[in-house]
């Protein structure tokens, strides 16, 4: 069991899938800047295209997304990525070899599968594919057969479920009601259509949740075989997310409950072959995100931890994100300007922030610190960080050597608190972030 020490834990940080993190994001960085990145990109790049529509939208759900309902907002929005596919396509040049391709959202299952293909012809005809992995984000509840034979088709070896939990009175909690069934399902089309990793997204901090639920939750997801399972603590913030007033926050379990529900998430899938990956991510040990773990090359960026080593990213869509080495870019969100900016053939960039020397340094601590759990720090950081860690050093839930920084087995739910020591924006700022564990 993991130590607790609250104190540690009172001042929300936050995920740090990028540093600087998308709150420091401002409107000095747009299209201009964007598209001079993607004509000066070479090398391996993956790209990630976001398709924010869902059938059901999940009261939880801090996504950029919207109700598919509607045939002529999707349809527009389908054309308006076509276009931007193009428009990039046209500033990478043979330079470029793309070997990874991701569709998040969103549930991309919202759209037909007919409209997927399309987009895998639109980038097979304007970017340089090479042998990349597919992977996609899928809805349960409305995967078809189908769905399955067109991801069969494409190639696509790994997917992601968003299932949350397994209690049905959780799920009428949160407004993701799903019969296990459905799960059930999904895997089975998934395997046989060649889908080798599977992930299942779970939450815990879920409004009335127990341990006992937790742990059916985690029995469920390890039984169906879930490849991959993300422990996400639920993060309530409905003056941020208005669609989460609808949850009940008198009844959401406090810190201490939280980091029990963490821990007990922690030693349950170790106890059962899960390697750990990162401090929320769990693989079962043939997975490739579990033997980069292993072997020191696990890396995060916006998708979360992964194994993808690319020194790019290059996000398509309303609100997705680009990551180049000395810039981060994200796209317009509002899907109106969106499709405005593209219809000029302007790259959609609308907010980012540029990453001198200084910034790429910090970054490259924070994610040694929370991919390995060691990082180089330099002799003269880690004499002005003493004070500042010693609240974590004394405690033993890290060690300060004369130019590095390791975070012990016991200060991994606080791998993100000390990550944030490092970021000169959290010192003053007072945004509003997610609970530390």
């Amino acid at each position: 069991m993991w130590p607790y020490h609250p104190e540690l834990l009172e001042r929300p940080v936050p995920r740090y899938t990028s540093f600087p993190t998308a709150a420091e994001f401002t409107p000095a960085v747009g299209p201009a800047l964007l598209d001079q990145a993607l004509r000066e990109v070479s090398g391996e790049v993956s790209l990630y295209l976001h398709i924010p529509f869902c059938e059901k939208i999940c009261w939880y759900c801090g996504c950029n997304t919207s109700a598919a309902n509607k045939h002529q907002r999707l349809a527009a929005y389908l054309d308006a990525l076509h276009h931007e596919i193009a428009l990039a396509g046209t500033r990478m040049d043979s330079r470029v070899r793309v070997r990874r391709v991701a569709f998040g959202g969103g549930s991309p299952n919202a759209i037909a599968p007919t409209d997927f293909v399309r987009l895998v012809d639109a980038l097979t005809l304007h970017v340089a594919l090479d042998d990349p992995t597919w992977s996609i984000e899928l809805d349960p509840r409305t995967f078809t057969a189908e769905w399955a034979t067109v991801l069969g088709f494409v190639g696509v070896s790994r997917a992601s479920l968003g299932v949350q939990t397994f209690a049905p009175e959780l799920q009428a909690a949160i407004g993701r009601v799903q019969h296990e069934d459905e799960i059930r399902r999904c895997t089975d089309l998934l395997r046989a259509a060649g889908v080798d990793s599977l992930n299942f997204d779970l939450m815990y901090g879920l409004p009335g949740q127990t341990m006992a639920q937790l742990e059916e939750s985690l029995a469920k997801a390890a039984s169906i075989g879930a490849d991959r399972i993300a422990l996400f603590g639920y993060a309530h913030v409905p003056s941020l997310l208005p669609r989460q007033r609808r949850i009940d926050g008198s009844a959401l379990p406090d810190q201490a409950q939280r980091f029990a529900m963490a821990a007990f998430g922690y030693d349950y899938l170790i106890a059962r072959g899960y390697r750990p990956v990162g401090f929320d991510h769990f693989a079962l040990p043939h997975d490739a995100i579990a033997r980069a773990a292993e072997n020191g090359q696990l890396r995060r960026n916006f998708q979360g931890f992964t194994e993808d080593t690319a020194p790019a990213l290059i996000g398509l869509g309303a609100s997705a994100i680009s990551c180049f080495p000395d810039l981060l870019v994200q796209n317009e969100k509002n899907a109106g300007r969106y499709r405005m900016l593209l219809s000029q053939h302007l790259m959609p960039g609308a907010l980012g922030i540029a990453r001198d020397a200084a910034g790429r340094e910090v970054a490259q601590i924070i994610e040694a610190l929370l991919c390995q759990g060691t990082a180089r720090i330099g002799a003269a950081r880690a004499l002005a960080m003493a004070e500042a860690l010693a609240p974590f050093t004394a405690r033993g839930l890290a060690t300060l050597g004369a130019e590095t920084l390791r975070i012990e087995p016991a200060g991994l739910p606080y791998a993100r608190t000390i990550a944030a020591l490092f970021d000169p924006w959290r010192q003053q700022s007072t945004r509003q972030f997610s609970s530390a564990v």
